[in-house]
């Protein structure tokens, strides 16, 4: 199968990637700059511009490109960059689809279960409608800008992603991590919030799974069966690392070093994968354990 994939370079771009052409795939990437390989096709989210003649023949696009949440302190500008880089990057790839003549079969959007805002203790799936704040206004925009896909008939999913639990790279790989192994992780607030999460082997295998399945549409939760608090989380990574986790972190000072970002941090969202498990998805890593040693190997 012919595919093209946004945001290559990112973690779960680099790992689906390697996955896709490991199974002799054809991947095409679209980078924002001159192509260098064959296999790049020019883009400008910004711009709203695709090489639409690189995307010939490609009966899937997975979409995952976007600024990253937690990179950066959000001010006003840097909040305005994280919803251009969904919003316009979406609807940029969606026009570009729905034109061709032969348009894909499949697009994959990615999206977040910041769709859902904070659910508390409440378990939801992909019924619940969407919560309250910044970042579950900006995944309804971002799922809206694929509108144009969704109207010229392409299945159109959108992939609600998790927290990633994985060694490589992005907010687990490059933070938590290292702070357990100096031994200096602990629980976030009082560590009730859920945090559910999904290792990186089972969030491609997920993508892979929605790329093949033709029941599924629409909104599509990538997050492990098993949400854990942020106090299990802890636990879990403190056994995995033979590693005190004495420290706790308290409210007000992630308000303070995280401003408006923290209210994510401490926020709980008990997500549940009902329509990966309806389809027969299988995770390899289902518990929070598991997922972390995953990480850890």
């Amino acid at each position: 199968m012919r595919i093209a994939v946004t945001g290559s370079t990112g973690l779960i771009g680099t790992a689906l990637l390697r996955s896709l052409r490991a199974d002799g795939h054809d991947v095409v990437r679209l980078v924002r700059r001159p192509p260098r390989a064959a296999d790049e096709v020019t883009w400008d989210p910004e711009r709203q511009h695709v090489d639409t003649a690189g995307l010939a023949g490609c009966e899937a696009v997975v979409h995952l490109a976007a600024a990253g949440i937690g990179d950066r302190y959000w001010t006003e500008a840097y909040k305005r960059k994280l919803r251009d880089s969904r919003v316009l990057g979406t609807a940029a790839i969606a026009e570009a689809v729905a034109s061709l003549d032969s348009p894909p079969r499949v697009l994959v959007n990615a999206s977040a279960i910041g769709f859902y805002g904070d659910t508390g203790d409440r378990p939801v799936d992909e019924t619940a409608p969407p919560g309250d704040g910044f970042l579950a206004r900006l995944c309804q925009e971002w799922e809206e800008a694929a509108a144009p896909a969704e109207e010229a008939g392409i299945r159109t999913v959108f992939a609600r992603s998790g927290l990633v639990i994985s060694g490589e790279g992005g907010a687990w790989g490059r933070r938590i991590i290292p702070l357990f192994k100096l031994g200096l992780g602990g629980r976030l607030g009082n560590g009730s919030q859920y945090w559910s999460y999904i290792s990186l082997q089972d969030e491609v295998a997920a993508l892979r799974h929605i790329l093949a399945t033709e029941e599924l549409s629409g909104p599509v939760n990538c997050t492990a069966p098993e949400p854990a608090t942020n106090r299990e989380v802890t636990a879990a990574m403190g056994r995995a690392l033979r590693r005190p986790t004495l420290l706790t972190v308290p409210a007000p000072a992630l308000k303070l070093a995280l401003g408006q970002l923290s209210q994510e941090v401490l926020g709980s969202q008990r997500v549940l994968p009902k329509r990966l498990l309806e389809t027969g998805f299988s995770f390899a890593f289902p518990t929070v354990d598991s997922a972390v040693r995953a990480a850890l190997s």
